[in-house]
């Protein structure tokens, strides 16, 4: 499809931090199909980092969510006020990759010419008016495929699929000198370990995730565990660490990072072992090999993503999720998903009949898993 004087683009992403970081490929579709283009990113604020440095955007935008709590009134203040910023901004084109009726109406008001997105399934009457073009994804892809169909339904694509993460300097210099605070060296094996997710439900037993870590700490190597700075989220890390034991190879710097350094600490790692989670996405992003464990959750939507394999010369439209199995233990590259191989898997709920307990998580033991780290582990 042949769009004109398209100089102004705005890419809207109101998700999490891993649902922005699997949008990269699209900022490259739209970077070589339009070199001199001024693109803008609009996202959550707090996710951010996952694009800042990446030399194919020019301008992070970001909304803030903590509008959501203020009265009715300064709440509506505050989003015309945003709405009239995204409209002073005359933008050319906009692609909405959220799907909600908040990104639908920013991508209208902006009074872009072409105004991309996938078709609406739901949500408020005359949405689908709001675009002048939208794509039908295929709800099996991986989810970076089903960005990246929002435009190359019109013939905006890219062959490179890479989801790739800028590290400051700054922040790689920082990991090493903590690293090196902790007397791990540069011969050191390290597993970087980050048991918690958002969502707690997609969380394993802490007594299984102990035994894990005991286990590898027992073949000499380091472990350095992380956590979001979220309160339940550092109180089940320090749990865990509570039933490892203390080990002076073991690290915990858990709530302590920024996303940053995080990345950094995945690229230093010989391996990351977690759950479905946006630092999952991060280790696959700087190349570290991913054993992650998978619940409620689909991997051929949310698996981590490999660079190296999604670059091999596939041809773009015949290529579809890389984890073809409905549920299972599946391999895409160097990152491996464990997952039970139940009818009822993925279910998409929020654990098991109402009780933010997954029986699908819970169920796989720790022998399994180790068996999966040894084999990443002893690979040359």
């Amino acid at each position: 499809m042949n769009f004109q004087g398209v100089r102004k683009i705005l890419v809207i992403k109101l998700r999490h931090i891993g649902d922005v970081l699997l949008a990269v490929p699209v900022f490259r579709a739209l970077r070589e199909h339009f070199p001199h283009a001024h693109v803008s990113a609009l996202v959550n604020s707090g996710t951010e980092e996952v694009l800042r440095g990446n030399p194919l955007i020019n301008e992070i935008l970001l909304f803030e969510r903590n509008v959501k709590g203020l009265s009715p009134v300064k709440r509506y203040l505050k989003e015309m006020g945003f709405l009239k910023q995204v409209r002073a901004r005359g933008v050319d084109m906009t692609v909405d990759l959220t799907g909600g009726d908040r990104a639908a109406i920013l991508s209208f008001v902006s009074g872009a010419r072409y105004r991309l997105g996938w078709r609406p399934k739901k949500g408020f009457p005359g949405k689908r008016r709001l675009y002048t073009h939208f794509s039908l994804p295929e709800a099996g892809d991986h989810m970076v495929l089903q960005n990246l169909d929002v435009v190359s339904q019109f013939g905006i694509d890219t062959q490179n699929l890479s989801v790739d993460l800028h590290i400051p300097e700054t922040d790689r210099a920082l990991v090493r000198a903590m690293l090196r605070k902790q007397k791990i060296t540069e011969d050191d094996t390290i597993v970087h370990i980050h048991p918690t997710s958002r969502w707690l439900f997609k969380c394993w037993k802490d007594e299984h995730m102990a035994e894990v870590i005991q286990w590898l700490l027992s073949r000499n190597s380091a472990v350095v565990l992380t956590s979001s700075r979220d309160r339940r989220e550092m109180e089940k890390a320090k749990r865990i660490l509570s039933l490892a034991g203390p080990h002076w190879k073991c690290i915990d710097l858990s709530g302590k990072t920024s996303i940053p350094q995080l990345a950094a600490v995945s690229e230093r790692s010989s391996l990351f072992f977690g759950v479905d989670s946006a630092p999952m996405h991060i280790a696959a992003a700087v190349g570290t090999p991913v054993v992650a464990l998978f619940g409620p959750s689909g991997a051929f939507n949310w698996g981590p993503w490999d660079n190296k394999s999604s670059l091999s010369g596939v041809q773009r439209s015949t290529f579809k999720s890389p984890y073809r199995q409905r549920s299972g233990v599946q391999t895409f590259g160097i990152h491996t998903v464990i997952q039970r191989e139940w009818g009822c898997i993925p279910c998409g709920s929020d654990g098991c009949e109402g009780t933010k307990i997954s029986k699908c998580l819970d169920d796989i033991s720790p022998g399994e898993v180790m068996d999966v780290l040894r084999e990443k582990l002893e690979k040359p």
